[in-house]
């Protein structure tokens, strides 16, 4: 594959979210099988559940256990102010944060982190994923994009370790806010896996786009909380 093209599954996400935003899918549709959309599109079930997954966590596909996968209806959002880290969560209340790093890399983005971090399609981006815990108990799921340009030269360590008192140290930026979006699901056989918690089990799913002081965005992250160890809470 040329150093230039995006996997194979970003492209099959980015065809199938512009055939759902054309109206050939509509909310509430039941998306043909894995079978016949591997066959349709020339790969794998294993490649073809990539771009699913990925649509899935972004709130556009919604999968039902032993019903199928449909385009997801709109959800309520509600807006929620400030910006703080998982890491300084953490410590205010009196737990040790830490992480796991399962994938570390640049890509290309897809249409939605293009969309979302405002970057060209020949941008790259660095994208990781991660298992955040609390005391050693696993509190969430991560998937994190940023504008790779944004974090060169910075170490990994840097970057997976805090990346806002990085940033705001060491980069001499000022994070200003997030707009941030909660879903409830409940946990597929992977992240059921990563958080310790039953296949099935209530998942909070949350969507959060931040940005620096100058409005540019920074991250774009698609968090999986487990239910039962985190919850949100909204002062109005």
């Amino acid at each position: 594959m040329a150093a230039n093209t995006p996997p194979i599954y970003i492209q099959i996400h980015d065809q199938l979210k512009k055939q759902i935003a054309a109206g050939i899918y509509k909310i509430g549709d039941r998306l043909p099988s894995e079978r016949e959309l591997s066959v349709q599109f020339g790969v794998s079930r294993m490649t073809l559940r990539q771009a699913v997954q990925l649509l899935a966590d972004e709130g556009i596909l919604e999968r039902k256990v032993g019903s199928g996968t449909y385009i997801a209806n709109k959800k309520v959002q509600e807006k929620m102010s400030g910006v703080t880290s998982f890491t300084e969560i953490m410590k205010a209340q009196g737990k040790h944060p830490s992480s796991r790093t399962l994938s570390y890399y640049t890509t290309l983005p897809s249409s939605s982190e293009q969309e979302e971090l405002q970057l060209a399609p020949d941008e790259t981006i660095l994208k990781m994923e991660r298992i955040r815990y609390a005391d050693n108990v696993p509190i969430c799921f991560e998937v994190a994009s940023l504008p790779a340009a944004l974090v060169q030269g910075f170490t990994k360590h840097e970057i997976t370790t805090s990346l806002y008192h990085t940033l705001e140290t060491k980069g001499k930026q000022e994070i200003k806010h997030a707009e941030q979006t909660i879903t409830a699901q409940l946990a597929s056989e992977q992240t059921a896996d990563y958080l310790r918690v039953k296949r099935g089990d209530a998942i909070l799913k949350l969507r959060q786009v931040s940005y620096l002081n100058n409005g540019k965005p920074f991250e774009y992250v698609r968090t999986q909380y487990a239910g039962n160890r985190f919850e949100f809470y909204l002062e109005k």
